[in-house]
């Protein structure tokens, strides 16, 4: 459903966020070795998603990657739009190029609730959301 890079995004910025509680800053050795990504990887996604505000980042001895208050807010959905694109909310169940109400594709009809559906649970899904789940363990992030 997500690719491979948005995976990553989304596991390693819900590490952080969890890390991030006691004002602790995070690496990327640890990140990555916490989400089972590659680690230089994981280092280009970080770097993309710090330059456009998802996270912050700091160098030197005490340096690494952390979220303020205002990122825990971020939905999913808004991460998935930044990496994956539109698509997931808005493209053809059957990856057709086109495919509309006038010139629906054979899934078109039961799609399009499906694609609704997953558009607003995306949406209401906040990183604050999993960390908590995180941390009452009601959820992992390691196989």
């Amino acid at each position: 459903m997500f690719s491979k890079t948005c995976e990553y995004a989304l596991r390693a910025l819900i590490y952080i966020a969890q890390q991030s509680k006691n004002d602790s800053r995070v690496g990327i050795k640890d990140i990555s070795k916490s989400i089972h990504s590659p680690e230089h990887f994981i280092a280009k996604i970080l770097q993309d998603l710090s330059r456009k505000g998802f996270v912050q980042s700091a160098k030197g001895p005490n340096g690494g990657f952390y979220m303020d208050h205002k990122n825990l807010n971020t939905s999913i959905a808004d991460i998935v739009r930044e990496i994956d694109g539109d698509k997931l909310f808005t493209g053809c169940g059957l990856g057709l190029d086109q495919c509309s109400e006038t010139h629906p594709c054979p899934l078109h009809d039961q799609f399009k609730s499906i694609r609704q559906d997953l558009r607003i649970m995306l949406e209401t899904s906040k990183i604050q959301m999993f960390v908590d789940n995180l941390d009452l363990q009601l959820t992992h992030l390691k196989t």
